[in-house]
């Protein structure tokens, strides 16, 4: 099957659902079939959706730079960790390695990585599908940020229909297997 990048908070956040959603994504990755590509660390959701998908049977690929494996934030129980020099090496890596893209909650870091591969796609440096999880509405001021931004004429409304988005991880896995 596929290999899907994953990007979310290195921190568990203050909901329980968010760990939740980050281990029942985890999983379904694994049941069906997925590989996880992700930034390889072993601690807050990044760490409990990798270790998901592993209790599951699945494969999970960490993508992590020296300086972050040198903090020991990285991940070694994984099915391959990847070693790179620096943050753009490691997007570009997970980019490279990667069939589609999911987002999960996060911060700064998730942002970044979320529309960097998004304008990424709509310069047409990959036809990739991408899809943020919705989990707690957590994404849904952003939703309507960016829905706002199209109706004030800033994005075309076929680059914001390229974002998929749903609050069921089901959902969104079934949007992206259907643009794989």
């Amino acid at each position: 099957m596929a290999r899907l990048c994953v990007y979310l908070g290195s921190r568990p956040g203050n909901s329980p659902e968010f760990r939740h959603a980050a281990i029942e994504l985890g999983t379904a990755l694994a049941k069906r079939g997925h590989t996880l590509v992700y930034g390889g660390a072993r601690i807050g959701l990044m760490g409990e959706l990798a270790n998901a998908v592993l209790e599951a049977g699945g494969k999970a690929i960490g993508v992590m730079p020296d300086h972050l494996v040198e903090r020991e934030q990285a991940h070694f129980d994984l099915t391959e960790l990847i070693r790179v020099h620096d943050m753009h090496e490691r997007k570009a890596t997970m980019a490279s390695q990667a069939d589609g893209f999911i987002a999960l909650p996060g911060g700064i870091g998730t942002f970044e990585e979320l529309f960097e591969i998004w304008t990424w796609g709509y310069l047409g440096l990959h036809d990739k599908p991408m899809g943020l999880l919705n989990i707690n509405d957590f994404y849904s001021p952003l939703l309507t940020f960016l829905d706002n931004t199209v109706s004030h004429g800033f994005l075309g409304a076929t680059t914001r229909e390229m974002l998929l988005d749903a609050e069921v991880i089901s959902d969104l896995l079934d949007a992206i297997e259907a643009q794989l």
